[in-house]
């Protein structure tokens, strides 16, 4: 009988580093980041904001293919539109230039972040990482978004 490795190849965590508390908003995915759970991300995110009352999300990005791709851009000018018309949350979306992740406030937070919850004698559990990475930042454990089959 084979093993069959039920874990995972990738874990992925989106984060939201909030300039008005200092806090991060996270959620993770199994697997590599793509299109689909990055549009589950951030209506997950404006649904939080707009619970406190914000009118608008600004975003610095980096050049990611799941930040950049044609589908994230339509889906967000889509809800920017519903936005306007019911009420929500607006994303405004400021891309760097290549190549430049110091000109981004959450990207030492990451590299702290990783520092602290690394283990040199073994690898850790899916399980593992997201609870150490969640008591790091100070953050609720929520179930990771799910990647569409197809």
């Amino acid at each position: 009988m084979a093993f069959q490795d039920t874990e995972p190849k990738a874990l992925s965590c989106y984060g939201l580093l909030r300039a008005d508390t200092g806090r991060m908003l996270l959620r993770f995915v199994r697997g590599r980041p793509v299109s689909q759970v990055t549009e589950d991300f951030l209506e997950w995110v404006c649904e939080r904001l707009a619970s406190e009352g914000k009118k608008a999300l600004l975003m610095i990005w980096d050049n990611a293919s799941w930040h950049v791709s044609q589908r994230v851009r339509a889906w967000i000018g889509a809800h920017n539109r519903q936005a306007r018309a019911v009420g929500g949350v607006r994303i405004v979306t400021c891309r760097l230039p290549s190549k430049s992740p110091w000109l981004n406030r959450i990207e030492p937070c990451w590299v702290h972040g990783k520092r602290a919850i690394h283990e040199a004698e073994r690898p850790l559990t899916i399980a593992e990482v997201m609870e150490r990475v969640c008591t790091y930042y100070g953050c609720e454990q929520l179930p990771p978004l799910e990647q569409d089959a197809g």
